[in-house]
Order: C-alpha cells, then structure tokens, then sequence
C-alpha cells in the first residue's frame, strides 16, 4: 500500500471546468470587441484564451478557438473601427 494516490486521467476537474468558462468568456468578448471598441476589450480576451489554454490540457482546443477568435476580431475589428472612423479606445 502506498500513500500516493493516482488520479483518474479522464476525471473531470474543477480546472477544466474555469478553463472552458473562460475560453467561454474569450470567445465572447471577442465578438463583443468586434462591434466596440476593439482597443479596449480584445486584450484581455487575448489573455483569457492564453490562460484557458495554460491551465488545461484538456480544453486546448476550445483554448485555441478562442484565441484565433480573438485574433481574427482584433483585425476585424480595428479595420472596421478605422474605415467607419469609429473610435478604437
């Protein structure tokens, strides 16, 4: 008998739970930089998809949706913003 105790690997934990709320979250701020003020709200869901993504192993690819949504938003919203001469910040 041992005193270390194995963790299941397909045990859903309550990491992988915030991480997918917070790719969720990402995902969401970026259509929402899309249509306002890109400069002030695609940062952070930037870097809320980076720490989705730090944090579990199991959402990576909600993770990296979530970062390419923001990436995807951040160009097409500041080119939107700049053509309608709408303010970016």
């Amino acid at each position: 008998m041992s005193s270390y105790e194995e963790v299941e690997p397909a045990r859903w934990t309550h990491v992988d739970t915030v991480a997918g709320l917070l790719a969720t979250i990402s995902i969401a701020a970026s259509f929402l930089g899309l249509v306002y003020r890109p400069v002030r709200i695609l940062p952070f869901a930037i870097l809320l998809a980076l720490i989705a993504a730090k944090m579990s192993a199991r959402n990576e690819r909600l993770a990296f949706g979530a970062l390419a949504a923001a990436v995807v938003c951040w160009t097409l919203g500041m080119t939107i913003a700049v053509v309608t001469e709408n303010a970016l910040y």
